[in-house]
């Protein structure tokens, strides 16, 4: 601030990751966006939530805070699927945990309310997106509030926010009030009154919410129908003492000259300085040298929070802008001509599913993918192959690897340039092993998930073995399984534990299914309704069934033989307890 000639900041982002100033930490984005436009920002990174004075480094900004928990929710961020303390946390210097709060957002909202009772307060990030309105917490098995009421904020930018930030930032710097934005898309708000809300679709209470979990899987049904910009009507949820939560429609996609344009900013690319002496900041390594291409994911996995934060509506950037950012890439001085990544949620999504969408919007009342592909789905590679080519040919890349992910059902849906794709990420993309995520084997399964059957993915698997075949490379398909998600019970479990045993497949780590807030498996998870068709759906809930399911896929280590014979028992499947090859596990031997 001195150095800048600075008396105060216009914002005070208070956030709960150490401070990287790069395209994939969002903090960075949202203060380098603001900064463009004209706006000092003063970056409070990993406070003292102990300390009260510790949101007070600027003294009291002119507009107001931003706050986010971070690229990750802090309770993810901090505890396993079984409720564990993580040994690490990726996001601060060195690793080190225990530099955020629990519920980060609503825990540093009360701080700065303590400090600064009229300064108005923004949420951002996954933390608070995903937590707009009511919701299931796992951690306390209970139905939160909405973020805006547990945090004392006044606003909530939900998704990406470019778009939101800047209006809002105009808006305040005009001289509104903060209590008067009420019509910028893309952000909730709270009000005593919605005399002046267009169109809305009220939701159920919270307090009814709260008595029924099928009035619960209802309310979240409706969501779902209103996530797309194009489409959707703002939705009103009810707090006792006349308190309405309004959730305006979404931010409209960024245009490729606008996505550009974000990741144009001057960035540094690194972490700040301060932390050097403490090794730096894990998470910068993973994305360092990699490649940011697309964003939205049609995919829309039950488990995935992407459709509730991101959209469905795919937007790329150009292949100047991304040959831009390698080059800077390739100046970096340790850079050994790796490029790690070149993606983004999927890697081979490049454009929306139809040309409908960019008009009228993704369907309401039908997924792009699943259970069959949208016969207007345009699957197209030609334009992510020439992306892959450019970025191959530039002086001083020795290979380009793609690993953020890939839609195999896509792949094999486009005609012209699928086969073509496969090959050469076989021979040019892949280094010895490619990750895919077909998460199950049963059909049942993979409907209430989202995802393609398995024919399919053998398909897949047999077009991946052939291009590795034909460019004399030996190379395998990693397959990423999930246990105990919604519709599992053992008898798929023990399904996926013969696929595993016929595949010859160890897998070392299985993720057992994680209900994190507004994804549609959690809302199954917490309802035991999907709430898209509004019939039951079997969860396994108990710990100890968990870890049945989880056992069965790893069946091979010894230690988890008690629980494999106890799961093949509860199914009737002795038949796989014994001393030939297609037996999952040896009998229990008989103490002397």
């Amino acid at each position: 601030m001195e150095a800048r000639g600075w008396d105060a900041v216009d914002f005070a982002y208070v956030v709960g990751d150490a401070y990287v100033d790069h395209p994939s930490f969002g903090c960075a984005i949202i203060a380098r966006l603001l900064e463009a436009n004209g706006y000092r920002v003063g970056i409070i990174s990993q406070p003292d939530w102990r300390d009260p004075s510790s949101v007070c480094e600027f003294g009291e900004p002119r507009l107001g805070f931003l706050v986010s928990a971070g690229n990750m929710d802090s309770m993810v961020n901090h505890y396993t699927v079984a409720k564990k303390r993580r040994r690490a946390d990726a996001y601060s210097p060195g690793g080190k945990t225990g530099l955020r709060p629990d519920h980060a957002c609503a825990v540093y909202g009360n701080l700065i309310c303590r400090m600064y009772k009229n300064t108005p307060i923004i949420l951002g990030g996954i933390e608070a997106s995903l937590r707009r309105l009511a919701h299931y917490d796992y951690w306390s098995d209970s139905l939160k509030r909405s973020v805006l009421l547990d945090s004392g904020a006044d606003l909530v930018s939900y998704g990406m926010g470019e778009k939101s930030i800047v209006a809002i930032a105009d808006a305040l710097a005009a001289g509104l009030d903060v209590s008067d934005l009420t019509f910028i898309p893309g952000t909730t708000y709270r009000t005593r009154s919605i005399d002046h809300v267009y169109d809305p679709v009220m939701l159920p209470s919270f307090e009814t919410l709260q008595a029924d979990k099928a009035t619960y899987a209802e309310s979240f049904g409706v969501q779902l129908k209103n996530l797309d910009p194009f489409s959707a009507h703002p939705l009103v949820e009810e707090y006792p003492h006349s308190v309405f939560v309004v959730v305006n429609p979404p931010s409209e996609p960024l245009s490729t000259a606008e996505f550009d344009a974000v990741y144009d900013l001057p960035y540094e690319r690194t972490w700040h300085p301060r932390y050097n002496a403490e090794g730096g900041i894990p998470a910068f390594d993973e994305v360092r040298f990699s490649l940011t291409s697309n964003r939205g994911c049609m995919g829309d996995c039950s488990f995935c929070a992407l459709n509730f934060h991101q959209g469905r509506i795919v937007q790329a950037r150009s292949h100047e802008s991304i040959l831009a950012e390698a080059h800077i890439l390739c100046e970096d001085p340790d850079f050994k001509g790796y490029i790690h990544d070149v993606g983004g949620p999927t890697a081979n999504f490049r454009f929306p599913a139809c040309d409908k969408q960019l008009k009228s919007g993704a369907c309401t009342h039908k997924r792009c993918l699943s259970p069959k592909p949208c016969k207007q789905l345009r699957a197209d590679h030609g334009d992510y192959l020439q992306l892959l080519r450019k970025l191959r040919a530039l002086p001083g890349v020795k290979k380009v690897f793609v690993r953020s992910g890939i839609r195999f059902d896509y792949a094999l849906l486009d005609r012209e340039h699928g086969r073509e794709f496969i090959r050469e990420l076989a021979e040019h993309h892949v280094s010895g092993q490619l990750r895919v995520a077909p998460e199950h084997v049963s059909d049942a399964v993979l409907n209430v998930m989202g995802k393609p059957s398995h024919a399919v993915y053998d398909q897949f698997a047999r077009e991946f073995e052939s291009a590795c075949n034909e460019v004399g490379k030996e190379q395998y398909l990693v397959p990423y399984l999930m246990s105990s998600h919604p519709g599992s019970t053992l008898k798929e479990a023990v399904e996926l534990a013969e696929y595993c045993r016929d595949l010859g497949f160890n897998p070392e780590q299985v993720q057992d299914f994680y209900p994190t807030p507004s994804t549609v498996s959690t809302c199954i998870y917490f309802t035991g309704i999907d709430p898209r068709t509004m019939k039951s759906v079997y969860v396994a809930k108990s710990p100890h069934e968990k870890a049945l399911q989880r056992a069965l896929i790893q069946y091979r280590n010894p230690r988890n033989a008690d629980l494999v014979r106890e799961a093949l028992r509860r199914v009737d499947r002795q038949d796989l307890i014994g001393y030939d090859d297609r037996c999952l596990v040896r009998p229990k031997k008989k103490r002397a």
